[in-house]
């Protein structure tokens, strides 16, 4: 052997030890070793040279990328022997589908080795890290390793938040208009049914923020917030319903109009049914919420039975002095008053009492 980089490094009747440096392709192949014996003896061994890959890269990567429009990557490395092997992962994710290409260099013994991501660019996919592994035998299990950040322009996104789920009239409310997007979305624009905000005073914008006070049925509507860029607009609708103010009362209000269906036509029966019912309207509200659904029914039972009881006193007084005429009879002689002085008007009355029935006066 005839070559600098070859170094005998150890020789003896029972060994013989070289060294090659700055290996190469070239060194590839059979090497005999011969020891000039009676007879010579021979062993030969077979030298094979990995070829190492050169580091990948990746290409047809434009900055930015819209939203849906089609991405091809593609990796490339040369020069490994045998024909490396290129794997994608998307965020340390690996990615399957993926086309791989193998091609013999210009020496015929390295390899050249391509693959070709393609996919559709997503908003998901902003900031994402795609990195190109090639894997080879000859790199001790250290991987080479391309990346490349994706950089994806999208439309606004939109969502309205609320604060109160549900708004009574004389609240606050504060809706709150969320946008998303690459470029960054300009300032919102609220609007309520179609048009400009109606009260100013009351609708008040900060940035993405709507703050409605002392809400009111007016406010019912529909408010849209629309975020826009560069690249597109987008909104969002939220539906503002003002409820009525919820009342705890209300159940027991029923009580006091029990007691003003009693009319009699005895005025000491009505004033002592009218002195109840003021009893009754007059006492604190906060007592009535108090009390339970059993108290509520048994006092109208009462009144019933005292309304009832009393029409039916009234019913049988009436027929009872109706049966019960008084008669009164009261006796005018006959002629008395063609007497021509009191003394013979007695005397003629004192034979005419068999007529007394004949006039009757009626007291009742």
């Amino acid at each position: 052997l005839r070559d600098n980089r070859i170094e005998l490094v150890r020789a003896s009747w029972h060994e013989l030890s070289i060294s090659v440096s700055d290996v190469s392709l070239s060194d590839e192949g059979q090497y005999t070793c011969s020891l000039f014996t009676m007879p010579v003896k021979t062993s030969k061994a077979f030298l094979t040279v990995l070829g190492v890959p050169e580091k990948p890269q990746i290409t047809g990567f434009t900055s930015p990328v819209m939203e849906g429009e089609r991405m091809q990557l593609t990796c490339k490395t040369s020069g490994s022997k045998p024909a490396a092997d290129i794997r994608w992962f998307k965020n340390d994710k690996e990615v399957k589908d993926v086309k791989y290409l193998k091609e013999e260099d210009a020496n015929r013994k390295t390899f050249t080795v391509s693959s070709t991501l393609d996919f559709l660019a997503d908003r998901n996919d902003d900031g994402a890290v795609v990195s190109c592994r090639v894997d080879h035998e000859s790199l001790n299990s250290t991987p080479q390793i391309a990346m490349q950040v994706l950089e994806i322009h999208y439309t606004p996104l939109v969502k309205i938040i609320s604060s109160n789920s549900w708004p009574e009239e004389g609240q606050s409310i504060i809706l709150t208009c969320e946008s998303k997007g690459k470029p960054v979305p300009e300032p919102v624009l609220w609007t309520k049914d179609g048009g400009e905000l109606p009260d100013p005073e009351r609708m008040v914008v900060n940035g993405r923020v709507l703050s409605i006070s002392f809400l009111n049925k007016t406010d019912n509507g529909t408010y849209r917030c629309e975020a826009k860029n560069p690249i597109g607009r987008n909104s969002t609708e939220y539906v503002l319903i003002v409820h009525d103010v919820f009342n705890t009362l209300l159940p027991t209000t029923v009580i006091p109009s029990l007691t003003t269906a009693t009319v009699t036509t005895t005025v000491a029966l009505t004033a002592s049914t009218t002195t109840s019912a003021t009893g009754i309207s007059t006492r604190d509200p906060n007592a009535l919420a108090g009390q339970t659904g059993p108290d509520h029914a048994l006092i109208g039972g009462i009144v019933a039975v005292v309304v009832f009881v009393t029409l039916c006193s009234i019913i049988l007084l009436g027929r009872y002095l109706a049966r019960h005429k008084g008669t009164y009879l009261t006796n005018e002689a006959k002629g008395a008053e063609d007497a021509p002085d009191a003394d013979t008007a007695i005397i003629n009355a004192e034979g005419s009492q068999v007529n007394a029935e004949e006039k009757k006066e009626y007291f009742i």
